[in-house]
């Protein structure tokens, strides 16, 4: 069994900024647009270098969805920044009329996903994002698991022609990616092999999911751990060859158990090769305020519950 580990841990959304200045040099037709929320984008380097290619909407997250698809006709390249939950249920019209239907150009980036987002509470805590954008089609979906993961990520998404929902948070958490990886959307990564249980997991997951590999080794069992940090499309073929060896799955993610990536699994699962699965997802609920670790031990999103669902899932088998 492979062992990660790091020396540091950030945020994702800075991973963002960082990500977001690299695409600003590589092409000067990547613009920024935020809805008053530029510090907790991290934003601010990119404004700095390039103040002519920023644009300050203020808290009018509508009317930004819409100059940015507007921008993309000229040929510009929009990046839209505010929280996860703002940039989807709040504006979701726009997104599919504007951006989703007319396959605009348009990179919607969106900080403070999930119950991580913590005091905040339910009402800023989107555990729906993903189901919400998943949905649309010609959407692509990304959730990458660290800093160097977001960066690469944002780097990508900036390439890449098409709309895209790239979904990044707050708490700072370990670091462990390589900083000169290589980001391909659509393309899982295997992050240690096995032969008793399959456990998929995205973003703040991910992390989880390599410590509970650890747990369950100290227990004589194999996990296969996989990072899907893209949702849509996904990667079918790594999910199915890795089910099809060990028979069983978990899917781990900081999202409604509705909607998200182990309904994506699911649905491949059912298609191709009917597989017990267990999901490690909020359950059908709102989130409340609470310390990011309080929430997640609350609401089973750790280590501990990945193992339980391993443990549970290989049962069925």
């Amino acid at each position: 069994m492979k062992k990660y580990t790091y020396t540091e841990s950030k945020d994702t959304r800075s991973g963002f900024g960082a990500g977001l200045l690299e695409a600003g040099k590589q092409d000067e037709n990547v613009v920024a647009l935020c809805a008053d929320l530029i510090g907790s984008l991290k934003m601010n380097d990119f404004i700095k270098e390039f103040p002519e290619r920023f644009f300050q909407i203020g808290i009018a997250e509508a009317n930004m969805m819409g100059i940015a698809a507007g921008l993309t006709i000229g040929g510009k390249v929009p990046f839209t920044g505010t929280f996860a939950n703002f940039s989807t249920g709040r504006v979701y019209d726009q997104i599919r009329q504007s951006i989703a239907y007319s396959d605009k150009n348009v990179k919607i980036a969106a900080s403070h996903a999930g119950l991580t987002l913590g005091e905040d509470g339910a009402t800023h805590q989107i555990l729906e994002d993903i189901g919400l954008m998943k949905m649309l089609p010609g959407m692509t979906v990304i959730n990458p698991c660290d800093f160097n993961q977001t960066k690469a990520a944002t780097i990508a998404v900036a390439k890449h022609h098409g709309p895209v929902y790239l979904r990044f948070g707050r708490p700072v958490v370990p670091n462990f990616t390589p900083a000169d990886q290589e980001f391909v959307i659509g393309k899982a990564i295997l992050l240690n092999e096995g032969t008793d249980v399959t456990i998929i997991a995205t973003g703040h997951l991910v992390w989880e999911a390599i410590q509970a590999g650890e747990k369950l080794a100290e227990l004589g069992i194999s996990a296969e751990i996989i990072n899907i940090h893209t949702i849509k499309p996904l990667d079918e073929e790594a999910v199915l060859k890795s089910v099809g060896k060990t028979k069983c799955v978990v899917t781990a993610e900081e999202h409604n158990r509705l909607g998200g990536l182990g309904d994506s699994v699911a649905q491949v699962l059912a298609q191709h090769l009917p597989t017990p699965q267990e999901y490690v997802a909020v359950n059908d609920s709102f989130g409340e305020s609470g310390t990011p670790a309080q929430l997640m031990e609350k609401y089973g999103l750790n280590a501990e519950a990945i193992v339980a669902a391993a443990q549970k899932v290989i049962k069925r088998k």
